[in-house]
């Protein structure tokens, strides 16, 4: 009786001692473990500051300007796009002193074609009731030293719905179209006929196709770019279009064979004179028309069932990963920039104090300060 109890007290205190021992180990590999958590995140680097920045500031405008510069020199067919309205912006503070801008900005089609050399900023906007053209723009830009340039865009492009039906309004039509195919070899023959630039101009590509009805009358519209050929004279056989960078080009617009062809002409790059030697140096290339409707690299028989010209619907040439690759067609497709969550500063506005009613809060009724989208410029 007596040797069993003294089994039990010693069954007690051995497991005492396992649980003492027990406890401390796991103590040991807590310290170990918190030790390596903080060394870890040690290792990692910085995290950046974000702003959010008044769609109406200053840098917003100053980024969205270089945006629409540098796709608008990307575009290399159709039109010249201006800007509409900045809808978002969030700016992200680098630790090696950079900062990343990423923009959402909608931009609309203008009646200046991409070898026009007006300004975009010059160029009237085509309006709502000749099928307005919107482009929905993700863009991502780097600064350096002060300088803003583009790392990457994504677009998407579409007809401006109108709000209302339009009788009589002109309506898209294909690039394929028979009709407006004769409206165009009719009135380029034309216009070659009766030019006085002593030079033969031949179709460079189709920039858009309309029609409208009028009293139950079908009118077509035609807007078309042209290139000088190595013809003087419309007898002289078969055209061949000079290069680019010689030759002169031409933008036309015709509504009939009956009323005339109205063409402007574009004259070729002008050589550019150094300073520094006295000499003549060449001017930087025009960007290169790939002609739609002939044999060779640009030649793409899809683009004739097109009714109007998109912009490259996903540039991202390094790979960068700061537009979304997936969906470049999509507006619900997001800007992604690879850093981790950081602290969020807002700029123009009302710091927003969550829990708590700051000193300075508005009174009732007063109109609360918008960051983003910002003001619509054209509609």
């Amino acid at each position: 009786m007596h040797r069993v109890t003294f089994t039990q007290q010693e069954q007690q205190s051995s497991t005492k001692a396992f649980t003492a021992a027990l406890v401390m180990k796991l103590q040991t590999t807590l310290a170990v473990l918190s030790l390596l958590l903080v060394g870890s995140w040690a290792l990692l680097p910085p995290m950046p500051n974000i702003t959010l920045p008044s769609c109406n500031s200053l840098e917003a405008q100053e980024g969205a300007q270089v945006a629409l510069d540098f796709i608008n020199n990307q575009h290399t067919h159709g039109y010249k796009y201006a800007l509409n309205q900045i809808e978002d912006i969030k700016i992200y503070s680098m630790p090696d002193g950079k900062e990343v801008y990423k923009m959402e900005l909608e931009f609309l089609e203008t009646k200046c074609h991409v070898l026009d050399p007006t300004p975009s900023a010059l160029c009237p906007v085509r309006p709502k009731h000749e099928t307005a053209v919107e482009a929905d723009c993700d863009v991502a830009l780097s600064k350096a030293a002060g300088v803003l340039s583009v790392v990457a865009f994504k677009c998407k492009t579409e007809t401006e719905t109108p709000d209302h039906s339009c009788v009589g309004c002109f309506d898209l039509i294909a690039f394929n179209d028979t009709d407006a195919a004769q409206l165009i070899q009719g009135s380029l023959d034309d216009f070659n006929r009766n030019n006085n630039l002593s030079a033969v101009f031949a179709l460079l590509e189709v920039g858009r196709l309309s029609s409208q009805v009028v009293k139950g009358v079908l009118k077509i519209r035609a807007e078309y770019a042209i290139i000088e050929t190595n013809c003087t004279g419309i007898d002289d056989g078969a055209c061949v279009p000079l290069s680019h960078t010689v030759a002169r080009h031409g933008f036309c617009r015709s509504e009939s064979l009956i009323s005339p062809v109205d063409c402007k002409i574009f004259h070729p790059l002008i050589q550019l004179v150094d300073p520094n030697v006295n000499a003549s140096v060449a001017a930087a290339p025009p960007p290169v028309l790939l002609h739609a409707h002939t044999a060779g690299p640009g030649y793409s028989p899809a683009i004739h069932t097109l009714k109007h010209h998109k912009l490259t619907p996903l540039h991202d040439p390094t790979a960068s990963g700061l537009v979304s690759a997936e969906s470049a067609e999509s507006r619900e497709a997001t800007v992604v920039l690879d850093v981790p969550t950081a602290p969020i500063v807002k700029r123009d506005v009302a710091p927003v104090v969550v829990g708590a009613q700051p000193a300075d809060a508005p009174v009732a009724g007063a109109v609360p300060l918008i960051r983003c989208p910002g003001r619509v410029i054209h509609f």
